[in-house]
Order: structure tokens, then sequence, then C-alpha cells
């Protein structure tokens, strides 16, 4: 059975807690705010046989999408569950005709910073100092709505 991508349901809130805790470089929320996200359908996971393998949060503003957190299971990294999650968020986003997309990322996060890139956002600036423990530069990433 192939991974599907669906917005996120309040019985995920575990497994997205879950894959969130135990991953260092992630947003760490709690439930309830994973609860207000996902009633407001701001949450996609990744699903595979009923187990989430990821998750995508946004938040939404004006047109604006800010992606705030892309966290996949550590065990199932470099598997396009990354891409396929943005790829998911990118026809949402379209659908929906929104403006812009942006997220900030720290500077050594080459990962994501790929995985970004390869979804056709652009390095749009920096934030010096942005990021503590330890104190990093966040990089700004836009992609722009095509007329």
């Amino acid at each position: 059975m192939p991974v599907s991508f669906r917005d996120a349901e309040p019985d995920d809130i575990p497994a997205i807690l879950a894959i969130e805790q135990a991953a260092a470089m992630a947003a760490h929320w709690n439930a309830g705010q994973y609860k207000v996200r996902i009633q407001d359908r701001n949450v996609m996971v990744a699903e595979k046989n009923g187990e989430i393998l990821g998750f995508l949060c946004v938040r939404v503003a004006a047109g604006d999408w800010e992606i705030e957190n892309v966290v996949v299971d550590a065990r199932l990294r470099r598997q396009g569950i990354g891409v396929g999650l943005m790829r998911a968020l990118l026809e949402k986003w379209q659908a929906a005709s929104g403006a812009t997309i942006l997220l900030e990322v720290r500077e050594s996060n080459a990962s994501a910073r790929t995985l970004y890139e390869k979804c056709g956002l652009l390095e749009a600036g920096r934030r010096r100092g942005y990021y503590c423990n330890p104190s990093e530069d966040a990089i700004l990433y836009t992609r722009h709505r095509q007329t």
C-alpha cells in the first residue's frame, strides 16, 4: 500500500506528538496547540497502513501560508515522505488560491533546505541569530503564486 497524504484528525495527535518529540530540530508544541491547528485544517499527515509517518503544519493568514513544522519519523527519512507532504500542501495551497508560502529554517538544516528548494521555494533572506540553543541564523524561503 502506498503512502497517502491527508488532513490530520484529532485522533492523530498522539502519533504527531511522538514523531515531533523525537525530532530535535522540530518546533515543539502541546496537544492543545495541535488540536487548534487540526480544527483549522492546517495539519497534514503522511500515512501508510494506518500508521502516521510524518506531518506538516501551516499557519494561514491573509493568503500567506507559513510552514511551521515539517517532520518525518527518523526511521523513514529520505524516502520521499517529506516531498510528498510538501507536494500535498502545494496542491492545497493552489486550490485555496494562496498568495505566498513562506518559512524559516536553521541555516545548518541542509536536508530541510534541500527539500524546500526541491519543491520550488526560493531563498529570500536571513534572520541573524534567530534561533537559540545553539544560536544560529534562520534562512527565509518563499514561493509566490504564479498568475
